[in-house]
Formats: structure tokens, sequence, C-alpha cells
């Protein structure tokens, strides 16, 4: 699981949906995230980097009981003290916590008791929210919890997947999907050719600027050199990864670096997760279900690994985070396919009139950059409990920048940073080239 953020600064009051509305909302699209599951599919854990989603509605929960209630609601009381082991995360300020591989294991409460501890903390928060500033310190934490689950929303869709990936018959999760899919065109030709856009060098600003919300790994916004350089106009695709596939890529060492090799060669790897090949092809496990390869779709859950390799053998590499931030930054616009469209699945970049410019930037796949994840210039982690979370993760991992198809609409921007070990896939990570210019 991502870590949780530490921090939120200031934030200008803005026209829109009152606290308890916004609250109402994000806490609604979590349960219709797991409305689809059985209580079996809910308690499972399929690997250690996954989470139970019954342990993500609980998790969620114990913020919003923990952070907010706890010290501002008159007479409280905890649902059940021993939700605060149970489904505390990381936070060695609050106390113990129950070990994480071990989540899968926590078959009491039953989903059922997990669902009325979120009823009742529904209920208790928006009783809290009638009487607290928009713009006031509640108010602050209070978003820093709804982005902290738009987050572990996230993770649910991408955790579940793995976890149905698992089951040899590769159930779907969703029985609209497939129509979903056909209806977006994912399955349709005209595989757009690899373009390149030029990004001037020169400093430039980078980490959150303005109003509105950040995580506190986005500040302070500093000035960074870069030099000219290219961008590949679109993601790599699956058709671009199948051609390195069958030229060798995973059996060349001097494609890879030597941790990379180590891990392949360990874990018997020779494809992108969910991918498998039969004598009918091709084909990719989804939510929907096995679905025959797309060629013109960004190719998805690859390890940082993997992304580097591919881009040494296109004669490319990846982009630094700066790089992005400056290539996103000057769309104007965070547009993107997102969560909330319902795919849930990566769809295929524009073709012919409608392919100009950097494409996709936003949304579909998470990008590698060859950035370490690590602190900004001047970068101090907020005080107490809440704050450690992002600061001490800065350590053996890299950024992904501009969100994916399992990304909550709005919850990214051209600053946001979000990081993974090297040999995480499970997530929807992909790639996009740059070379030096």
């Amino acid at each position: 699981m991502r870590p949780t953020p530490s921090t939120v600064p200031p934030q200008a009051a803005a026209p829109g949906p009152s606290l308890a509305e916004r609250y109402r909302q994000v806490r609604t699209a979590t349960e219709r995230l797991a409305a689809p599951l059985s209580a079996e599919d809910c308690c499972v854990q399929s690997m250690p980097d996954a989470s139970p989603v019954k342990w993500h509605l609980a998790h969620t929960t114990w913020f919003f009981e923990t952070f907010i209630l706890e010290p501002h609601e008159p007479g409280f009381h905890p649902f059940d003290p021993a939700f605060r082991v149970f489904f505390n995360s990381y936070y060695q300020g609050v106390g113990p916590q129950h070990p994480r591989p071990q989540r899968g294991l926590i078959t009491r409460p039953a989903l059922e008791t997990v669902r009325a501890w979120r009823a009742e903390v529904d209920v208790r928060m928006e009783r809290l929210l009638e009487g607290i500033e928009a713009d006031g310190p509640v108010a602050r934490l209070l978003e820093l919890g709804l982005q902290h689950e738009q987050q572990h929303q996230e993770l649910i869709v991408t955790d579940i997947k793995h976890l149905l990936w698992c089951n040899p018959g590769w159930p779907t999760y969703h029985p609209a999907l497939p129509e979903a899919l056909a209806r977006d065109g994912l399955h349709k030709g005209g595989v757009p050719a690899q373009q390149w856009q030029r990004i001037e060098g020169g400093l430039a600003q980078v980490g959150h600027a303005g109003a509105g919300f950040a995580f506190d790994n986005e500040l302070p916004r500093h000035t960074v050199y870069v030099q000219p350089c290219e961008l590949g106009t679109r993601p790599v695709n699956n058709a671009q990864y199948l051609a390195f596939i069958e030229d060798g890529g995973y059996r060349h060492p001097a494609l890879w670096l030597a941790e990379g090799w180590d891990w392949l060669r360990s874990q018997h790897i020779a494809h992108p997760l969910y991918w498998r090949q039969d004598a009918q092809g091709w084909s990719e496990f989804t939510l929907a279900g096995a679905r025959p390869l797309a060629p013109a779709q960004p190719v998805a859950h690859l390890s940082y690994y993997e992304a580097d390799a591919y881009a040494r053998w296109a004669g490319a590499r990846l982009p630094t985070e700066a790089e992005w931030e400056v290539a996103a930054a000057g769309l104007g616009t965070t547009d993107g396919h997102f969560a909330d469209a319902g795919v849930l699945h990566p769809l295929p970049a524009a073709a012919g009139a409608d392919a100009t410019g950097l494409q996709q930037m936003f949304g579909d796949v998470w990008e590698w950059t060859q950035s370490s994840y690590a602190p900004y210039p001047g970068f101090a982690p907020a005080v107490g409990a809440v704050g450690e979370y992002n600061g001490k993760f800065m350590v053996n991992q890299y950024v992904l920048r501009g969100g994916s198809c399992a990304t909550p609409a709005g919850h990214v921007r051209a600053s946001y940073r979000n990081f993974f070990p090297t040999g995480a896939r499970w997530q929807f990570s992909g790639l996009r080239l740059a070379r030096d210019g």
C-alpha cells in the first residue's frame, strides 16, 4: 500500500460542495467500489503488498475516528477499542499495529460489523461537520482524510484485480465492464506512431503552487534546471511492448539493471503482469475478465525494472520527474481517463487528426520516472502522528506521475508525486519515453 500523506497546507475557501456533502460523496464512492464484491472477496489478502477490501473500508474509517472524532467530538467514544490496533497502518505515534502481511487473517470483525462502523462514524462525522469552519484546521484535516480515502479507492481497485487474477477462472469484477470496454473502443485498430514533443530547457519551478490541497511531498515549490529534451507524445502501448518481448527483451541482460536482471530471473518473469499467451495468442486479465491484448492500449502493470529496460531497448530513457512536471504543467489541464469513467482499464491514445501534442499525461497509467523518491529542498514533515507518512518513506522508491484509470478524477495534479519500490507491478504503472534534445 502506498503510504498515507502527512500534512495539508492552508486552503482557500472556494465555491463547491459543503464539507458534509464532500465527505458523503467520497465515502459513497468507496462503498460503490466494494458493492460488487462478496464477503469472501473482501476478506482475502492476495499478497503482502495488497490489503483486503474489508481492511481498506475499515482503515479509512479508522482515520476519521482517530484523527478527527477522537480529538474534536464532545463525549467521544470508540466504536470498538480493539480497532485502534487492527486497522492502524503505519502510525507509530498512535500505537501498535497488526502486521501488514497478516491483514487477511483478520476474519473478525465481520464485514457487516465494519460496514456498521462506517455508518456510525459517518453519522457522527456529519454531525461534527455542521459546526466547524470551512477553512479551519478541522476542515483541512478532513480534506487530508478524504484525499487519503481516495488513495485507498485506487488501492481497492488494484488490490481486488490482483486477487481475482489469482483465481484460475479469471472472474470478472463487474458484469457491466465488458460492454463499457467495447463501447469505448478498446479493441479498435489504428495504432498511432510514436512522436516526440520538445521541452525547452532552462530554469523552471516545480512543486505545488497556489491555493488548494497538496500533500507535503509536493512542497516546497522550488527552482530546478531542466535540460532541453523530448518526451513521447503518448505512453508506450502494448504493440510497442510486445515488439520488445518478441525481440528477446527479457532474455538480454545488457538491457537490464543488474538488480532488475536478478529480479526477473529469480521470479521467472517474461512479460507484464496479467499477460498470458496461449494458442489463440496474447490475452490480458482485466477487471472484466480475460480480453485479447489490445495493441493501441497503453501497456500497464510494469515494474520500474521493466520500464527502464524497455526505454533502453528503444534507444531512449525514462523522463525525470522535473521534466514530466514541466511538460504536464504546460498543458494547463488535468483532464484524462480516470476511475469515474467506470471502465477501470487504460484506453488507447487518440489517432489521426486528434493525435497532436502530449496525450494522456493524466489518467490511464501511472508513468515511471527515473527520479528517486526524495525530499524537496526545505522539506520538513509535520509534527505529530499525521506527519509520519511521506518523509519516512523517502528511500528505495521511485516516483511515478499522472494518475491512472483507477485514480479518482480531480485527485491528481501536475505536482502530484506517487512512489513505489522498483519491483511493484500491481498498480496501473506504465511509461512514457524521453530522450535528450
